[in-house]
């Protein structure tokens, strides 16, 4: 090959490099750690998970180390809700679902099992990368 045939080669290569790294989407596990504070934010900030996932001590303050273990909730509806839950479970680890599942749920509300998440849990509409970055997040929580 000549010089010319060698640096098209390179040339394209280098263009279907940054063709693939430019349609990668944010937290796809580029930047693992990234992806991970990502999730907390959303957690801690825009979803406020720990409002109904972490026990409370008796002053309403999250119990120190039981982060998303889950608890009762500290509220009621007024009248009957069918399919009321009146204990958060517990997500830290998000135990026995795949990463998928958990985006699955983040992106549409509905469990690994086809149901649709129980009240007074909100049906999240996570972007697919958000809810990769919260299922990170959530797994990283021991």
């Amino acid at each position: 090959m000549n010089k010319l045939k060698i640096a098209c080669v390179l040339l394209f290569a280098l263009a279907t490099v940054i063709a693939v790294v430019a349609q990668t989407p944010a937290g796809s596990g580029t930047k693992p750690t990234a992806n991970v504070a990502r999730g907390k934010y959303l957690v801690v900030n825009v979803g406020n998970c720990g409002d109904c996932h972490t026990p409370m001590d008796k002053k309403g303050q999250p119990i120190k180390g039981q982060a998303l273990q889950g608890a009762p909730l500290p509220f009621k509806p007024i009248a009957s809700i069918p399919g009321w839950m009146a204990i958060a479970p517990g997500i830290a680890g998000l135990n026995g679902w795949t990463d998928e599942q958990g985006i699955e749920f983040f992106t549409t509300g509905k469990k690994p099992d086809g149901s649709m998440a129980a009240p007074p849990m909100p049906a999240f509409r996570f972007n697919r990368a958000d809810a990769a970055a919260v299922v990170a997040y959530l797994k990283s929580v021991k």
